[in-house]
């Protein structure tokens, strides 16, 4: 007679193995809003570094504006392109 132990969650050999490749509607969904959040985020955060490198307040004030001047920029090509395609 052979006496099995009930299985434990983690414990090995794993009957049943999941396969971790497969994501669910909702899960890829939450993975497209992280991917868009962490983006934008480490683009503020380089953005944020360049502005702590310079060494006076009005240098960082005139870096703020040239990344101002930058982003709308290519704000206005992206708008331009986008409304030729349409």
């Amino acid at each position: 007679m052979t006496s099995q132990k009930p299985h434990i969650p983690g414990q090995w050999p794993v009957t049943k193995p999941v396969e971790l490749h497969q994501a669910d509607d909702q899960g890829e969904q939450h993975l497209a809003l992280v991917a868009v959040q962490a983006r934008f985020h480490v683009t503020l955060g380089s953005i944020r570094a360049d502005l702590e490198e310079q060494p006076s307040p009005m240098a960082v004030l005139n870096a703020a504006r040239r990344w101002n001047c930058a982003i709308t920029a290519m704000a206005d090509e992206v708008a331009s392109a986008l409304k030729k395609a349409s």
